[in-house]
């Protein structure tokens, strides 16, 4: 599993950081620090908690088969 993240879109909510500040550092003005990340294993339910926490939803969890599993897509 990877996180992708669209860090120019952080307002610097922290909401992902609060959830895990080693898996989503913030830079020095609070906002995200990283583009994304491979998840360590066994730590999937923590880095899908850190991308759910985030009101503007612009931390995508990327599952191993390359699908979407978060945020929701809109179904065309």
């Amino acid at each position: 599993m990877r996180i992708r993240i669209e860090k120019a879109a952080c307002v610097g909510n922290a909401r992902c950081a609060a959830v895990s500040a080693e898996m989503f550092p913030l830079d020095d003005d609070g906002y995200i620090a990283t583009e994304g990340f491979d998840v360590p294993e066994g730590q999937e339910k923590t880095a899908r908690n850190g991308a759910r926490a985030c009101p503007e939803r612009i931390i995508f969890v990327i599952e191993d088969d390359g699908s979407i599993s978060w945020p929701p897509q809109a179904s065309a």
